[in-house]
Order: C-alpha cells, then sequence, then structure tokens
C-alpha cells in the first residue's frame, strides 16, 4: 500500500486563508488565459478544474490554500468546492510541496511483474526519500502511481509530460543526472502543457 494512503497519515489538508489575508497572484497572462476558459462553459463551475492547473502552474506546482482561494475567488465559488475538487484528483498536488522533478512510479499489474518496485527502491536509495517525499534540495519528489496505461514499456516512470520506460537502474542514473542539469520545472512544465490543451480544445469549439 502506498505511504501516502496509509491510516495515520500525517498529510494535512491546505488551510484556507482570511479573506483580509488573500493575495492574489494570478500573472496577467494567467488572468487572461481563465477569462477565455470561463467564456467556453456553459456553467462557471465546470471551469473548476482547468482554473486549478493555472493555479498549480502560476503557484510553481503546489496547490496550497492560497491557491485554492484564489481559484475560489476568481470563479465566485465557495473554498469548500474547490478545494474538495482539488483534493479529490490526484494529479492536483494539495498533500505537500513537491519538488521541481516529480518521479511517479508505476506499480500496477503489468510494471510489477516486470521490476517496478526493485526500481522504486533503486529510486528511494538514489534519492534517500521514501514514496510521497521531497529531497532536501527540493529537486525530486518520488510518488507511486496507478496504471499509466503504457504496459507495453513497463517498468514505467512518468516525469512532467514525458514517460520513460521500459527503465533500468543505468536507465535512472541517466535520468537523474539530466534531471539534476535542468532549470526548469517539470511539475510546472505538465500543468502549462494542460492548460494550452484545454484552451486550444476550447477555440476549436
Amino acid at each position: 500500500m502506498s505511504e501516502l494512503l496509509q491510516i495515520g497519515s500525517p498529510n494535512e489538508r491546505p488551510r484556507p486563508p482570511r479573506p483580509d489575508e488573500l493575495k492574489l497572484r494570478f500573472s496577467e497572462k494567467a488572468v487572461r488565459e481563465l477569462d477565455a476558459l470561463k467564456t467556453h462553459y456553459p456553467e462557471i463551475k465546470a471551469c473548476v478544474l482547468p482554473g486549478l492547473w493555472i493555479a498549480q502552474r502560476e503557484y510553481g506546482g503546489y496547490l496550497n490554500g492560497e491557491a485554492i482561494a484564489e481559484v475560489a475567488h476568481r470563479l465566485g465559488r465557495s473554498y469548500a468546492e474547490v478545494e474538495g475538487v482539488a483534493t479529490f484528483y490526484s494529479m492536483y498536488n494539495t498533500a505537500h510541496a513537491v519538488g521541481r522533478h516529480m518521479i511517479e512510479v508505476c506499480t500496477c499489474l503489468t510494471c510489477q511483474v516486470c521490476g517496478a518496485y526493485p526500481i522504486a527502491e533503486y529510486l528511494k536509495k538514489k534519492l534517500g526519500i521514501g514514496f510521497g517525499e521531497t529531497t532536501a534540495d527540493g529537486v525530486f519528489t518520488l510518488h507511486e502511481v496507478e496504471c499509466l496505461n503504457a504496459c507495453d514499456r513497463a517498468p514505467l516512470l512518468q516525469i512532467g509530460d514525458q514517460y520513460h520506460g521500459p527503465v533500468d537502474e543505468a536507465y535512472v542514473d541517466r535520468l537523474l543526472q539530466e534531471l539534476r542539469t535542468r532549470t526548469d520545472s517539470t511539475v510546472v512544465g505538465l500543468a502549462d502543457a494542460i492548460v494550452q490543451v484545454h484552451l486550444q480544445a476550447t477555440e476549436k469549439a
């Protein structure tokens, strides 16, 4: 069982700021994107999902209480409603701040049979962290995930919007070395890519 799912997990829910504490951090680009998306939904509630992706990008990959509150404010929804959506979907990072690169290890049946757990243990040893944890330098976060739907490439890792597989220890070594040299955030990059897909879809509608 994933360490994140164990009973008694110390993870805390994001705390909503008081109204007088709310500081809006969306860039002008983000505001324009959200305004464009709002015009393409029959109900503004439907814009919560893409709004959260914008927030995950704008807040550096982590939906803290302030990020959730900003989405609620800009969409005219309650904090509780937006938080409920954000904490329901595992691709939104609400449990804890994440590193620049999130390494997601698929441990479903095919990947498991092909050696996912030995790869996971190797990653834990190399990074010095467990599932749901981030390295002290803030570069890597390690997560266990359900099926990534690429069983032909097992064992499989996802980093940002890229799949890596099949991987072995040598592949992991090269991958970690490459990621350490990057200054961008693949977590933020994934959020932005999803936002752009939402925008393209609404433009074609």
